[in-house]
């Protein structure tokens, strides 16, 4: 496995960018209040009491595949101009628009990494789900484990899981559940959304993007993991090698979220050089 090395966590060192209309970093993810509280506690209510063990598995089953049609990878970003993201308490505009402000913050603090550019570009490409008739609850928001205890820094926790029965299956509401101690990311079961579903795309269609990029797709809303510390009892020495990654990853997702929208037609040509690199052609989805 290659892996480079970034040093100290550079997360650690992050400040908010000021253009950001002057929005300070704690001011962001604010699930306690705000215009959008009603609309994200919703969404957040319909996954975890649907979000268990056996729906996660018929998702793999329906979407891993890629058997859903064929699509350029601008073309899935561009669809994303009719996709606003119930979950999210920051912003109120299309996804689209989210896509390129990622990929400019990115490209400002990396601009030697050009396959860090796009995947700040393409990571929320699977919420293409939703226009495939898949509920924005089995598309969007934070990601945990199911088939285990949920932890207490799920979004909403305390409010939100009383009817999903694996929250009182023996088999799965333990500390461990249905894994081994430290058994990997990658045996463990996560709850079905955007991340594991491009991750999918994405290998299968043999993308170039590196296993530090792939890991940022995968894991990009798995806040308990990579904001809170949760769920370090399943992870093997591969994923905390990749933690740094995800956390790099998570500033730009975060924190380049701004009212001032990016000029999408100037930017089109430059990343589309670079999807031409890592992901080109026609994608099976």
């Amino acid at each position: 496995m290659r892996v480079i090395n970034l040093g100290p966590d550079p997360s650690l060192a992050y400040r908010p960018n000021p253009t950001n209309n002057g929005k300070e970093k704690e001011d962001f993810r604010n699930f306690e209040s705000g215009s959008l509280t009603e609309r994200v506690f919703n969404t957040y209510k319909l996954m975890h009491t649907n979000q268990r063990v056996d729906f996660v598995r018929q998702k793999h089953l329906k979407w891993s595949n890629c058997n859903h049609g064929e699509m350029s990878m601008m073309d899935a970003i561009m669809s994303l101009d009719q996709l606003v993201d119930e979950s999210d308490p920051d912003v109120d505009f299309p996804n689209s628009y989210h896509a390129f402000q990622a990929a400019e913050g990115i490209r400002r603090e990396h601009p030697d990494k050009e396959w860090f550019q796009v995947v700040g570009l393409i990571h929320d490409v699977g919420k293409t789900m939703a226009l495939w008739d898949e509920p924005q609850w089995a598309v969007v928001g934070d990601t945990f484990p199911v088939g285990c205890k949920f932890q207490k820094s799920i979004v909403f926790r305390d409010s939100t899981f009383q009817e999903n029965p694996d929250e009182i299956n023996p088999d799965y509401n333990s500390k461990y559940g249905m894994y081994k101690p430290n058994c990997g990311l990658d045996k463990v079961l996560i709850s079905w959304g955007h991340d594991e579903y491009l991750y999918q795309v994405l290998k299968f269609n043999k993308s170039r993007i590196p296993e530090e990029g792939l890991y940022m797709i995968r894991y990009h809303s798995f806040y308990p993991w990579h904001s809170h510390d949760d769920y370090m009892h399943l992870c093997d020495d591969k994923d905390l090698q990749m933690l740094p990654w995800v956390k790099e990853f998570n500033k730009f997702d975060l924190y380049t979220k701004a009212e001032e929208m990016p000029d999408v037609e100037k930017l089109r040509p430059y990343y589309q050089s670079l999807i031409d690199k890592y992901c080109p052609g026609l994608l099976r989805w």
